[in-house]
């Protein structure tokens, strides 16, 4: 048993009942004060660097290896992300949500408690860590986002210098058993814009609607339009998915509105698709409305970009996780996931991984809820492996980097 596996196991009541302790206050969005003073508390007595964060509560840490280098210290980046739902809790525990509408229903509690577990783990071994750590804890990952505003206050140069790789692990409620790590090299996850369309007519009365410019219709043509666009401009290889998920317009049957409006969510998995996707979406929009003697405007709020994966670290921390737990407790992904999430702007700046593993709390997962589920539940014993995983990929890679070795693929 490796060292981080040992201390993970030791800590193991601490980090589940830290756990239970999150879930119990769900926070939301950009502003998480109990759940940012939770996390400073469960650090202290670290040595550590902490800083606060400005326009969010975020938590940046810190911690410095004492072991010897020659040259500059290699740094690695750990994520853990922190905010919940605005989810009602259908699950019958006894430390169930304690806000009403609010719910850790995607389980970042478990990411939390994990990454704290890894922080003091390493602060254990830290005369063997050959290198430093920041540690970042994250609001709003569910949006508006939080990993973008970090990096602007500072996040990858925390350490002093710009740090190398990063690393995050995800867990699920469901699709695989309990304690199955899963993942995939190159995309992994989907670019995710919101496309959002104003069809401008002229309002009438329903009886005349030639003395009218009615922008009902040319909104629905806008909403087909989109589904030819999608599967007759994109390639299969590298999809695009468009789903309209609200239309609105007018008041009352016999009225004619001005407006329409089209609200959709745009998901691709590349960055060139993504840019050809944004071109795509507006000018199809604006020439169906010019065809109809009306005009479109389109807004396309710019999301979360593709989460892409390191080849080469992904195969590092891919055999991190098989050397801890076996290679019975790895699966590779076939497809990357049309959902979206906001390390992906760490990953755009360096390289690193992110991974995923089930804390399914039912023997079959055909019973489990998908994260996001009022009715998702995750089993916290596999928190203790979050941190040793985490931990024992800080201290592998930094070793390897003081060394100047390329993660091995």
């Amino acid at each position: 048993m490796t060292d981080t596996l040992r201390i993970a196991a030791r800590l193991a009541p601490e980090l589940v009942a830290l756990r239970r302790h999150l879930h119990g206050i769900p926070e939301l969005g950009l502003d998480l004060p109990d759940t940012q003073a939770a996390v400073l508390e469960a650090l202290a007595g670290l040595d550590l660097e902490v800083t606060l964060g400005e326009s969010l509560s975020s938590v940046v840490a810190v911690l410095r290896g004492r072991a010897p280098v020659t040259g500059e210290r290699p740094v690695v980046l750990l994520r853990g992300d922190m905010d919940a739902l605005p989810v009602a809790e259908e699950v019958d525990v006894d430390y169930v949500s304690t806000r009403p509408g609010m719910m850790h229903a995607c389980g970042h509690d478990l990411h939390m408690a994990g990454l704290v577990g890894a922080a003091r783990i390493l602060h254990e071994l830290r005369d063997e860590l050959v290198g430093d750590v920041v540690l970042m804890f994250q609001p709003a990952e569910e949006g508006p986002g939080g990993a973008e505003p970090m990096i602007r206050e500072g996040l990858l140069e925390a350490a002093g210098r710009r740090v190398d790789v990063a690393y995050a692990v995800h867990v699920y409620s469901a699709d695989h058993p309990f304690g199955t790590w899963f993942g995939r090299p190159g995309t992994l996850m989907a670019a995710a814009d919101e496309v959002h369309v104003v069809v401008r007519g002229v309002g009438g009365h329903g009886s005349a609607p030639d003395r009218a410019k009615d922008p009902v219709p040319v909104a629905c043509e806008i909403v087909l339009a989109y589904q030819s666009a999608v599967t007759r401009q994109f390639s299969v290889w590298d999809p695009v998915v468009l789903t309209v998920g609200r239309i609105a317009a007018g008041t009352k049957d016999n009225i004619i509105p001005d407006d329409a409006f089209v609200d959709a969510t745009l998901r691709t998995f590349s960055a060139e698709n993504r840019a050809r996707a944004h071109d795509v979406v507006t000018r199809v929009a604006e020439h169906v409305a010019q065809a109809h003697g009306m005009t479109a405007e389109v807004t396309i709020g710019n999301g979360y970009p593709v989460t892409v994966n390191d080849v080469d670290e992904f195969a590092f921390s891919q055999g991190v996780v098989v050397d801890l737990f076996g290679a019975d407790r790895w699966v590779d992904m076939a497809n990357p996931e049309a959902g979206s999430e906001d390390m992906s702007f760490v990953l755009d700046e360096v390289p690193g991984a992110y991974l995923n593993v089930s804390a399914c709390a039912f023997p079959d997962v055909a019973d489990a809820e998908d994260n996001h589920s009022p009715r998702a539940a995750f089993d916290d014993s596999v928190v203790p492996d979050i941190a040793a995983a985490l931990a024992e990929m800080a201290l592998r890679r930094t070793r390897e980097l003081s060394r100047g070795v390329v993660a091995d693929a």
